[in-house]
């Protein structure tokens, strides 16, 4: 089966920028969700999307744009998130859903899936139905009684619908296998580290908690708590987990690979790391947003010059930000010297899917950062801390909060909506990626290196309903003329619908 991973194109490597794009609704996926709905979430190789509502998640199929299964059961209040386990066999599905009942649920899937037959009738005028399973956790089938139904709750800052109801089947292709306690309130996102072994949470407690995949094997579901981070003043709303590109590697010397943002209700944005000594430390804090940051993303596809991805946020404030990291001569020297060293010894991952840098292991490296900090007193040693700048605000597209933001891998196009049921698609001119930018915290309308421009708005996506999540995801639908390649966005709403659009460039009417 073809993956859904984009092949990513280094920036500054594509087609010159349209002047717009042209958005058009497709059917929206079925069945309608009735309630509200939070997000949707593609997997990573698998033409499959996992979208809350309620105390459940309906797993669609991309394919043919219907329900695949529904995991229920396992929370008492709304699931407000989910994300897919990477780097697992085909056949193997793994999804982690956080809830505003202050808990986080692992789930798996060991079985074959039904995608043959929703390839085969998708050609062959309507699709057959695919599998449509609803999952009972054992022990809440167990102690429930017939007439269980819990009160519904709220989230302060946003209203909490738990409508969902239902006794469910037996079928236990998904299995409910762990429950992750230790927040004190209601859980806002979940999200694992690009090799897996990592699982951030975060929630209206203000902490960010890191927990590690310590099972022997992939089915012994054994995580342990590696790190609590409290330094938010609210609560924490998103986290983002930097994708494993090349330039994430800068000062990999310094910090272990992996790179944590976190979005908080009290206007910051904070970037984490693991330093030699195995402890997650706050590298850096982003200040300018005056209102609650709604959420991150990293740009997901490595830059034509090999440095440090950069960082979108939004937030209540209507404004959308890139950050960049500042990067000195010390860092771009590391860079060539790894890469010169990746070249002679090679990386790659260990036996459970962890990132190896290249020389781990050899006389000096310390916690297989690569880079010998043994016998150097900490006075001595490289800050810990970075500095990071606003590059850009994108242009003003939205009149009240943005909710979620997507960046393509694929074409360096960002995506947003929010409270007004706007969507709006950004682009990226040439040149503009140079390592210091201007910095000046103004919005840009006119092209120009280092300048976003609007490519086009969708108002009323929703109707009169609030959008709550935007996602790029791979085609797979009967419509798509290249299976697997071509992009599309899905927007999820308040009134529970989940709608696909395709995204095409007019001067080529291709979809991208």
């Amino acid at each position: 089966m073809p993956s859904t991973d984009a092949t990513p194109v280094p920036a500054g490597d594509n087609p010159p920028l349209p002047l717009a794009v042209q958005l058009t609704a497709l059917p929206p996926f079925k069945p309608d969700l009735y309630e509200r709905a939070w997000s949707s979430i593609p997997h990573p190789t698998l033409p499959l999307l996992a979208t809350t509502h309620g105390k459940t998640v309906t797993v669609f199929s991309l394919s043919t744009l219907s329900a695949h299964s529904t995991l229920t059961g396992g929370h008492s209040r709304s699931v407000r998130s989910a994300c897919w386990k990477p780097n697992l066999p085909p056949h193997q599905l793994c999804l982690v859903t956080a809830s505003f009942d202050a808990t986080a649920a692992l789930w798996r899937w060991d079985g074959e899936l039904p995608f043959a037959a929703a390839a085969a009738s998708s050609t062959d005028g309507p699709a057959e139905p695919t599998l449509e399973t609803e999952v009972i956790s054992p022990s809440a089938r167990a102690s429930r009684p017939s007439s269980f139904d819990p009160d519904p709750d709220s989230d302060t800052d946003r209203a909490d619908d738990t409508n969902n109801s239902g006794d469910g089947s037996n079928n236990k292709d998904w299995e409910f296998t762990l429950v992750l306690e230790g927040h004190d309130s209601e859980i806002k996102s979940a999200v694992f580290s690009p090799s897996g072994a990592h699982l951030a949470t975060c929630s209206r407690d203000q902490s960010v908690w890191i927990w590690e995949d310590i099972g022997a094997s992939e089915h012994d579901d054994e995580w342990e708590t590696v790190a609590v981070l409290t330094e938010h003043e609210g609560d924490v709303k998103s986290l983002a987990w930097c994708p494993d590109v090349p330039g994430r590697s800068v000062r990999r010397g310094v910090y272990g690979p992996d790179v944590l943002a976190s979005a908080s209700y009290d206007s910051t944005v904070r970037i984490w790391r693991e330093d030699a000594d195995g402890d997650w430390v706050c590298v850096a804090v982003l200040e300018g947003h005056e209102g609650t940051v709604w959420g991150v993303q990293w740009e997901p596809r490595p830059r034509s010059d090999s440095r440090f991805p950069r960082l979108v946020t939004y937030s209540a404030d209507g404004t959308i930000r890139v950050w960049t990291l500042r990067q000195d001569e010390d860092d771009e020297e590391e860079e060539k010297e790894e890469k010169e060293e990746n070249e002679e010894d090679g990386d790659g991952e260990d036996g459970r899917g962890n990132r190896r840098a290249a020389g781990a292991g050899r006389a000096g490296a310390v916690g297989g950062f690569g880079f010998g900090l043994g016998g150097i007193p900490n006075t001595m040693r490289r800050s810990l801390r970075e500095e990071w700048y606003c590059s850009a605000i994108l242009p003003a597209a939205h009149t009240r909060d943005v909710y979620s933001v997507t960046w393509s891998a694929t074409t360096g196009l960002v995506a947003s909506t929010g409270g007004d049921g706007v969507i709006a698609i950004y682009g990226e001119d040439d040149g503009a990626q140079g390592p210091d930018g201007d910095g000046d915290g103004k919005a840009k309308s006119e092209p120009g290196p280092g300048q976003w421009r609007v490519l086009t708005t969708i108002k009323n996506a929703h109707g009169p309903y609030e959008v709550n999540h935007i996602t790029w995801c791979r085609r797979y639908d009967p419509g798509a003329e290249r299976k697997g390649e071509e992009e599309m966005l899905v927007t999820t709403g308040d009134e529970g619908l989940v709608r696909p659009w395709q995204v095409t460039i007019p001067t080529t009417s291709t979809p991208i």
